[in-house]
This record gives C-alpha cells, sequence and structure tokens, in this order.
C-alpha cells in the first residue's frame, strides 16, 4: 500500500512493507548422482580448463593457443559428462549437444585421418551422424524418462 492510503501516524505494519513469500516451485526429480560421490569432480574439471584458457590468453605465442585449445578440451570434458550423465538419468534432454559433438568428433577424425577431404563430404557425413545420434539419444530419453521428448 502507498504512503497516503494510510491513516497519518499509524506505522507501517511488516505485511504492508514487503511482500509475501513467492510461491515455491513443486519439487521435481533430483540431479543424478555423479559416480564419485559429492565430490565436484566435474566443476574442479571446468574451472581448470578455464584457468588454462586464462593462462594460454596471458601467455600468447604458440604456447598460449596449445594451453587455449587444452583449456576448451578441459571445460568442455567436464560439461559433456554433466551433460551425458544427466541426459542418460532422464533428468533433462542434451540430445542435439551430444549429437553436435558426436559429429565433430566424427568429422573431425575422418579429416585428421583421411588427408585433404573435400568439404561437402566432411559436411554430409557430419549432417549423417548428427542427424542419427540426435534420434537415437532423443528415443534413449523418452525411455529414461517416462515418455517426456524434453524436460
Amino acid at each position: 500500500m502507498g504512503r497516503r492510503s494510510r491513516k497519518r501516524g499509524e506505522p507501517a505494519t511488516r505485511a504492508e512493507r514487503a511482500p509475501g513469500p513467492r510461491p515455491r516451485r513443486p519439487a521435481g526429480p533430483e540431479r543424478p548422482a555423479a559416480p564419485w560421490g559429492r565430490f565436484p569432480l566435474s566443476e574442479l574439471v571446468i574451472l581448470l580448463g578455464i584457468g588454462v584458457i586464462l593462462w594460454g590468453l596471458v601467455s600468447g605465442g604458440e604456447q598460449g593457443n596449445e594451453r587455449v585449445g587444452g583449456g576448451l578440451v578441459l571445460a568442455s570434458l567436464g560439461g559433456g559428462e554433466l551433460a551425458l550423465r544427466e541426459h542418460l538419468a532422464g533428468f533433462r534432454s542434451h540430445s542435439t549437444l551430444l549429437a553436435g559433438v558426436a559429429a565433430f568428433v566424427v568429422v573431425t577424425a575422418v579429416a585428421l585421418g583421411l588427408g585433404p577431404v573435400k568439404l561437402w563430404l566432411l559436411l554430409g557425413l557430419g549432417l549423417l551422424v548428427f542427424a542419427t545420434t540426435f534420434y537415437a539419444m532423443r528415443e534413449l530419453f523418452k525411455r529414461r524418462s517416462g515418455g517426456l521428448g524434453f524436460r
């Protein structure tokens, strides 16, 4: 209530000063536990990756580029592990992320293993791997989550 709506001389009550408690979200499924218990390994790996990225940006040069790349790999491993664990437990769908990682790994392996390959072949292979993995991960999540396509 505004100041003018009260009579003069009456102190504002606590209910008039602060809004009431916000309604809480209903309790949903719990986040899946890590195999190593309560130790925050994924978070520490991500933090280490960020630290290595910063170290690479500060040092510069060829070694700096390698450190930035190594930091990106470390941070991606930590985040990817968490995404895979949540997806396999049916907690939250990460089908697109996991399909993108699979496509990236396959295209990178083919490009590095075979040498110069036509770009359209790599794009087609990446699209095929992405679509196949996305469908498989989506169906897996539906089975694990009780029929939900996403959460």
